[in-house]
């Protein structure tokens, strides 16, 4: 008989977030009412993006259906959502 204590692992802190710590994601769908000019107008204003920035995610939410365009808690994301979705953006939390 062996006299060896078994090795028990520990779990990795980072396997082991709440579902609070995780980050969340805001995605920009493509649709075929908004224009390019909206949807740059409106992620400058409630996301915080620069022209530029709000610019290149309508190229890509225009040629490959969806973009993330903000990032963070489910708490910080939510009300930013929302008024995408009041702007008549199709955005959803992730």
């Amino acid at each position: 008989m062996s006299t060896e204590k078994p090795q028990i692992e520990k779990e990795n802190e980072v396997d082991v977030l709440t579902q609070g710590e995780r980050e969340h994601k805001i995605i920009l769908f493509n649709d075929d009412i908004n224009t390019f000019d909206h949807v740059i107008k409106t992620l400058v204003d409630y996301c915080d993006h620069t022209y530029e920035q709000a610019e290149q995610c309508a190229y890509i939410v225009h040629y490959t259906g969806k973009c993330t365009v903000k990032t963070g808690s489910y708490d910080e994301l939510e009300p930013i959502c929302l008024l995408l979705l009041g702007a008549q953006l199709s955005a959803e939390i992730h």
